[in-house]
């Protein structure tokens, strides 16, 4: 028989919190091997493995309902390789996507950091005249609710 893991152990060889682990396991992601007859939870190498894929999926910018999918496909024989493939190009257009944006954020920031330096008055700081400013967005939400348009 295999070594059999406790939370506290599978938690600090994977440096993960234990809590982490126990919402792994009421979203179903994970489930200990055994319990003892005292209710500890046990664990073995496929859990840990588990676990690990889990960290390294999330560290790719799958979100834990995509870990899921995956690990539901990485489980069914008759899964294809396609569809893991097809989720991984989803993925990398969302990574693209937010790359582009915090581009775009990034040369915001960078042009208001630029008209600070040049003004004086606290009074007129061109980043809290932004932040202060309405946008159409802004008002785009508030008239969502009323039924104006």
């Amino acid at each position: 028989m295999a070594a059999q893991l406790t939370i506290g152990q599978l938690a600090r060889l994977v440096r993960v919190n234990v809590q982490t682990i126990r919402y792994y396991e009421r979203l179903n992601l994970l489930n200990p091997s055994t319990r003892r007859p005292s209710g500890y939870r046990l664990y073995g190498q496929e859990q840990k493995q588990r676990l690990r894929f889990i960290k390294k999926a999330q560290a790719l910018g799958f979100t834990l309902r995509e870990i899921a999918e995956l690990l539901a496909l990485r489980i069914a024989s008759s899964s294809c390789r396609g569809q893991i493939e097809e989720k991984a190009e989803k993925k990398l257009i969302q990574v693209e996507r937010k790359i582009d944006d915090l581009q775009a954020l990034a040369c915001v920031l960078k042009d208001l950091i630029r008209a600070c330096k040049v003004g004086k008055s606290i009074g007129r700081c061109p980043i809290l005249m932004s932040l202060e400013k309405e946008t159409n967005a802004d008002t785009d939400e508030r008239t969502k609710g009323d039924g104006r348009m």
